[in-house]
C-alpha cells in the first residue's frame, strides 16, 4: 500500500508534465480544447469544473485521482466523464493520444432528457446533471427523419457533406470535416449526408 507521500510525490511528478492544448470553443456555455498527449505526457484534472472527454485516436491512458490510478485502451469516440475534481490523464502507450474535453460552465439540471428528439438511429452514450451525450452515424447517401437538436457541442470522427431540411421546407448544406468541434445551435430537421463518406458524430448537449 502507497503511503500518502508517495501518493504525494507521484502526483506532483504528474503536474509538470505539459501537454499541447489547442481552444476550439469558448461561450457561456462550455469551453472545449482539443489536446494532444505525447507518450509520457499528462493531461491535469481540467480547470476544477465537470467535463467530457472524447477521444479522437487510439491510444492507452492511465488515469489518476487521488487515491488509484488504471489503465485503459481507447479508441475514436469512446466518452469520458470527469467531475470538477476529477482525474489526470496520462499516455501510456507509445504513440499520442488526441482528444476533445468539454467543460460546462453552468450549474446544471436533474430533469432526464433521455432520448427525447432522438432520430431512431441515434445512441444515447450518457446523461447526467450536466449534459446529454449520444452517437449520430448517417451513411453516405443516407438521411434520418424529422427530429430535435438541442444547443450542442459536436465533435466529428467521421466527416461528411450535409443538407438540412428545415419544417418550412426551406433546405440548407453544410459541411463537417474529421476531428472539427464545433457549437452548433438547437434546430429541428430532417439530415441528409448528400456526400461519399459516412457521417459519424458525437453530440454533446449542456444543459
Amino acid at each position: 500500500m502507497k503511503t500518502p507521500f508517495v501518493v504525494f510525490a507521484a502526483l506532483c511528478a504528474w503536474s509538470v508534465v505539459s501537454a499541447s492544448s489547442v481552444e476550439k470553443i469558448k461561450n457561456e456555455r462550455v469551453i472545449a480544447h482539443e489536446i494532444t498527449l505525447q507518450p509520457g505526457e499528462v493531461e491535469p484534472a481540467g480547470g476544477g469544473r465537470p467535463s467530457v472527454t472524447v477521444y479522437l485516436t487510439d491510444g492507452v491512458v492511465v488515469t489518476a485521482p487521488s487515491k488509484s490510478s488504471s489503465t485503459a485502451k481507447v479508441i475514436p469516440g469512446v466518452t469520458y466523464y470527469r467531475e470538477a475534481k476529477g482525474e489526470s490523464i496520462k499516455a501510456a502507450g507509445s504513440a499520442p493520444v488526441r482528444f476533445v474535453r468539454i467543460e460546462f460552465l453552468g450549474g446544471g439540471d436533474d430533469f432526464v432528457w433521455g432520448t427525447k428528439g432522438f432520430a431512431p438511429d441515434y445512441k444515447l452514450l450518457r446523461e447526467n446533471r450536466y449534459a446529454r451525450v449520444y452517437n449520430i452515424r448517417i451513411p453516405a447517401g443516407g438521411s434520418e427523419p424529422q427530429h430535435t437538436h438541442r444547443d450542442r457541442v459536436v465533435v466529428c470522427l467521421s466527416g461528411a457533406k450535409l443538407r438540412h431540411v428545415l419544417p418550412d421546407g426551406h433546405e440548407e448544406d453544410s459541411s463537417i470535416a474529421t476531428n472539427d468541434c464545433l457549437w452548433r445551435k438547437a434546430q429541428t430537421h430532417v439530415g441528409k449526408n448528400i456526400g461519399t463518406t459516412p457521417l459519424w458524430v458525437i453530440a454533446i448537449e449542456p444543459k
